[in-house]
């Protein structure tokens, strides 16, 4: 080790990692942002010891000359007041979360170098054992381990029925869509990139070790397949979710064509036009409808596509014309009943051994409550 990196043997050390995320421990990531951008957990800040170059470079000279050379060059590279910016970045993290603690990759060298700057100005973090690899392996085990454990109930139903909006009603639940920031269909995407596949994982796995750890009650979480846009569900979590009762949900077509307005249209607009600005919000999202339906081409039939788009385009033409969301009723409805209600019909068939109950909203309310103890909260804005 060079002369000019000595470390206190003595700086405080974190294990219990079980009690990090229960308790929704404030995080400060120190590795490169190319990493974090792999994969990260709740709650989490990235507040790099080295950036991406200097890592490439640090690397190089590690393979090519060893690791003194390699603390040699990082010292380097990181001194002065690039050393200042970033010491005082973790300590504007540590007094804004005294309970936080921070972690590298391995829980070597570049969090102990974190850990012995901040003790150098007064401030003492801990830092996570084994770093995010520590991390990671000790959710993926209880991931599987507590996929074994769980009591879901599987919310099902048509396309536009209210699910996710059921959902978030019921205490407890399990919002799988919004881990993955998807709405799970073909024109599930949001405005904004899912998050990568890792820290969906990451987040999957420490929401249902809380569920365990408070009780194992039933809880609700939504119908759906492996994949969720393009992340997928764990196998062992998936495994266990497709033999569990299934609830369905009801509601007439025109509630449906409502619901499916409300997301496809005013709520994705709405996204689109808060990143992009009224015009190329508009221009971006009418691209992501037509593209949403182009994939799905295929499966619709040439003539039925071509039906739907015509109808589609109709209806982005009056929208950006005459600010106008009518319109959009009727291809809507096209899809619901054309694309959607067939495909759910052959999916139920599938899980018709798994049914428990069907209703309307207030029937299913009263039967997860009667039946698994779940709470669903009144109000339901489309009732």
């Amino acid at each position: 080790m060079s002369s000019r990196l000595t470390l206190d043997p003595d700086l405080p050390e974190v294990d219990d990692l079980l009690s990090l995320f229960l308790q929704d421990t404030p995080l400060l990531d120190v590795r490169a942002p190319v990493e974090f951008e792999e994969g990260a957990f709740p709650n989490t800040l990235n507040r790099p010891l080295i950036d991406n170059e200097e890592r490439h470079r640090i690397g190089k000279t590690y393979k090519d000359l060893g690791q003194d050379a390699a603390i040699e060059l990082g010292l380097t590279l990181v001194s002065g007041d690039k050393k200042q910016q970033r010491v005082q970045a973790w300590r504007e993290f540590a007094q804004a979360h005294p309970n936080g603690v921070l972690y590298c990759f391995r829980g070597g060298l570049r969090s102990k170098t974190a850990q012995q700057w901040l003790h150098e100005t007064g401030i003492d973090l801990p830092r996570v054992k084994g770093g995010y690899k520590a991390m990671r392996r000790f959710l993926i085990d209880q991931l599987e381990a507590n996929a074994q454990r769980m009591r879901p109930v599987v919310l099902g139903g048509r396309t536009g029925v209210g699910k996710t909006r059921f959902l978030r009603r019921c205490t407890p639940h399990l919002d799988l869509e919004g881990l993955a920031w998807h709405r799970g269909s073909a024109f599930g995407r949001h405005a904004t990139p899912q998050p990568p596949q890792v820290t969906f994982e990451n987040t999957l796995s420490i929401q249902l070790l809380r569920l365990v750890q408070g009780g194992n009650p039933h809880f609700v979480a939504e119908d759906e397949s492996r994949n969720i846009g393009a992340r997928h569900i764990p196998m062992p979590f998936f495994e266990h979710f497709s033999q569990a009762p299934v609830v369905v949900l009801e509601a007439g077509l025109d509630e449906r064509i409502e619901v499916t307005l409300q997301e496809y249209v005013h709520d994705a607009l709405g996204e689109y036009r808060e990143l992009y600005g009224d015009t190329e919000g508009f221009s971006r999202w009418a691209e992501y409808l037509q593209g949403s339906l182009d994939r799905i081409q295929r499966r619709l039939g040439g003539d039925r596509h071509q039906r739907i788009s015509h109808t589609l385009r109709e209806a982005l033409h009056r929208h950006e014309q005459a600010g106008d969301s009518e319109a959009h009723r009727e291809w809507i409805r096209q899809l619901l009943v054309n694309y959607y209600d067939s495909m759910y019909e052959y999916q139920l068939e599938k899980k018709k051994d798994r049914i428990c109950f069907s209703g309307d909203h207030h029937a299913v309310s009263e039967f997860l409550h009667s039946e698994y103890d779940i709470g669903v909260a009144p109000n339901f804005d489309i009732e």
